[in-house]
């Protein structure tokens, strides 16, 4: 499919605009935290096997799986252990911008696309957005901390489309992650890129239809595979 007929990008933040490099390495430091407190003592080798093995189970919240493989299936400490990291969630608050990424922003909004963010962030994450001078390209400035969906739930997509007033066939998704993004945006119909960075870069699909159609690993990438499908 190529234009007229797409209309709109969709944007995870996490990943393709966010390199959440530091975001992440707090993420794990303070999972271990939480879980010493609760007397369980993590390796480095402990720690590199849950993680790989929840995205590869394709678990929606990977924070959450990784908590509980290491916690030995104790659901209750598993609880207790993921409340705690979400309490040190204000000490996380770093925001590193993809170098190179504003401009394909700002150059697909000049080719006329209607953008829509497609995250799970918190509601904030809209005025970083805009203090970074992105913001304001998008049309659809909707996250999973202001409308509530979380992916994989594909309503989270169909709000961003009724938002922008396109079919989701009309829609090129742009994500990091092939269970939350990928496999949710194929069964709606878009069409997909696959930007492999962070703690999803192995992640593989489970089968064909839940295969990107197009993969990148860096921004001139990127633009290239959108302006395959845009020109």
């Amino acid at each position: 499919m190529r234009s007229p007929d797409f209309r709109a990008v969709l944007f995870d933040v996490g990943g393709p605009i966010n390199t959440e490099v530091e975001h992440e390495r707090l993420i794990d430091a303070d999972i271990v935290a939480a879980l010493a407190a609760e007397g369980v003592a993590v390796t480095p080798e402990a720690y590199a096997e849950a993680t790989a093995w929840a995205v590869s189970s394709f678990a929606p919240d990977a924070y959450a799986a990784i908590i509980t493989r290491l916690a030995g299936g104790d659901l209750a400490l598993a609880e207790r252990a993921y409340a705690a990291m979400h309490r040190r969630a204000d000490r996380r608050t770093s925001f590193e911008l993809r170098e190179g990424i504003a401009g394909v922003i700002a150059w697909l909004r000049g080719r006329g696309l209607l953008l829509g963010l497609a995250a799970n962030q918190p509601a904030r994450t809209l005025d970083v957005l805009d203090e970074l001078g992105i913001g304001r390209y998008f049309s659809h400035r909707q996250v999973s901390g202001t409308h509530g969906f979380h992916k994989p739930d594909v309503r989270l997509f169909l709000a961003a489309c009724d938002d922008l007033g396109v079919a989701t066939e009309q829609c090129i998704m742009v994500g990091d992650r092939i269970d939350n993004d990928v496999a949710p945006a194929r069964l709606l119909g878009m069409t997909t890129v696959l930007f492999r960075t962070g703690r999803h870069a192995a992640q593989q699909p489970r089968s064909w239809d839940e295969a990107p159609h197009a993969e990148v690993t860096d921004v001139p990438a990127l633009r290239a595979a959108l302006d395959h499908f845009v020109t």
